[in-house]
């Protein structure tokens, strides 16, 4: 665990989440007033009316845009998923929804870095189902209580025990041989690009689709994912123990056939070249345990740099 700890510790310095200003003037009613302007600007197009800092810097999908480029010249249309927690001692504040773009819609993440109540950075993934080279983008997205309640105090844990338990979780993806180096709860679920892989009913995606979070990995069933890389945690809301992260997950394609740590033979089919997503994804932690992840990834080109890294890949 001191290992873990350490390397959340590291990460975190190289996320825009720093709390050395923790007096950012911009409580949780302040942040949200700002991603609803942010919201609205979007909506109309019109990044002059999103509170954006001089100089702010914006991404969209791992790539440095001027404010007011990419998604805000092609929107048509907001959904209404709106899953959002916020930082206050960070500054930040965080987004998911759907987007419609046109003649398609979209699950998206945002995450916005607040200081002196004007946005100084702005962090996008549109999960586009022609781009995002996953099966199973789905965009009827429905809100999960789970991730609105308000952690019991006697259940939280503080800021620094939460980025743990979430870098756990990369840890334990990244060359899964079965081993957890974080906890799960056992009704733990999953969804990515708005589609639930956790605990089906149908398991009508993969072979694994009907287990738990927990269950999966120890299976070792993810060892194709060479890389967890860039992990940066940028939104941790202790009330509610979310924690937002971004980060890359790497395939080098070099796994075919491997064997799971129950003895059984498996065959990764969908990772036989070199690949990476970028990711937006969050942890709901209660108790020390993850009970729900909510993820937004699509793919880049393999092993890209991220812009908000200085001089690391």
């Amino acid at each position: 665990m001191h290992r873990v700890l350490a390397a959340a510790g590291a990460a975190l310095l190289l996320g825009g989440a720093s709390t050395a200003s923790a007096a950012a003037a911009c409580d949780r009613a302040c942040l949200y007033q700002v991603l609803d302007h942010y919201l609205a600007a979007l909506k109309a197009g019109d990044a002059t009316k999103a509170g954006f800092a001089p100089g702010a810097r914006t991404s969209e999908n791992n790539v440095l845009l001027r404010p007011g480029d990419g998604l805000w010249g092609t929107i048509s249309a907001l959904g209404d998923y709106d899953l959002r927690f916020a930082d206050p001692q960070g500054g930040s504040v965080a987004f998911y929804g759907v987007v419609r773009e046109t003649d398609t819609s979209a699950p998206f993440a945002v995450r916005l870095r607040v200081r002196n109540g004007a946005i100084t950075e702005a962090e996008t993934i549109v999960a586009r189902p022609q781009e995002a080279e996953v099966p199973f983008v789905t965009v009827d997205i429905h809100p999960l209580p789970v991730l609105n309640e308000m952690v019991p105090a006697a259940e939280r844990s503080d800021r620094k025990h939460l980025i743990a338990f979430a870098n756990g979780y990369f840890e334990t993806i990244q060359r899964n041989d079965g081993t957890l180096h974080t906890a799960f709860s056992d009704d733990c679920n999953r969804r990515e690009d708005g589609f639930q892989t956790t605990n089906r009913q149908d398991d009508t995606w993969g072979a694994i689709t009907h287990l738990g979070c927990g269950q999966q990995f120890k299976l070792g069933w993810y060892r194709f994912d060479d890389r967890l890389r860039a992990r940066r945690f940028l939104v941790v809301d202790t009330e509610r123990g979310l924690v937002m992260a971004a980060g890359f997950i790497d395939h080098e394609g070099r796994i075919g056939d491997y064997r799971l740590s129950d003895g059984h033979s498996a065959t990764s089919k969908i990772f036989r070249h070199p690949h990476s997503y970028c990711l937006l994804e969050t942890f709901k932690i209660r108790g020390g345990k993850i009970q729900q992840v909510e993820a937004v990834f699509t793919t880049v080109p393999y092993n890209m740099p991220s812009p908000w890294v200085s001089g690391k890949k």
